[in-house]
């Protein structure tokens, strides 16, 4: 199957993605708020950036996205039928960063929480919202 857009169609379509302040990044950060907890976003000195880091708890927080960051097992994670080989590779690539990231921030004494989008869909969000919490504050 061929792509329905034209090559710069797509490229306007992929360049309006936004790899920061994401819905569901948002939805994360609102409901930490509200249950009193603050953070820092985006912490450029630590391995991956991270989205959010809790320091009164030593916890960060990547909400990933479950196409960009190969999410095994879900539906919201499908690789495109157009440069098929170009884009496993490039999800490969973000799964091992994110991988050795995780391997970085654990052995500096951080406990590290990943949250994916489609934990924040429909019926799933009150229940990923309370193990969050229980994960953070034990």
């Amino acid at each position: 199957m061929t792509d329905v857009h034209t090559p710069e169609i797509r490229s306007l379509n992929m360049s309006h993605i936004r790899s920061k302040d994401t819905k569901p990044e948002l939805a994360v950060r609102k409901f930490l708020f509200l249950k009193g907890l603050r953070y820092r976003v985006h912490k450029k000195n630590l391995p991956g950036t991270p989205d959010i880091v809790l320091l009164k708890y030593k916890t960060i927080i990547f909400v990933h996205g479950c196409f960009w960051h190969g999410h095994d097992g879900c539906h919201y994670s499908v690789i495109p039928e157009t440069r098929t080989e170009w884009w496993k590779k490039k999800i490969e690539r973000t799964k091992q960063l994110d991988f050795q990231n995780k391997n970085k921030l654990e052995k500096e004494g951080w406990r590290v929480i990943t949250i994916f989008e489609c934990d924040l869909k429909g019926n799933k969000i009150n229940n990923t919202f309370e193990n969050l919490l229980g994960m953070i504050t034990r």
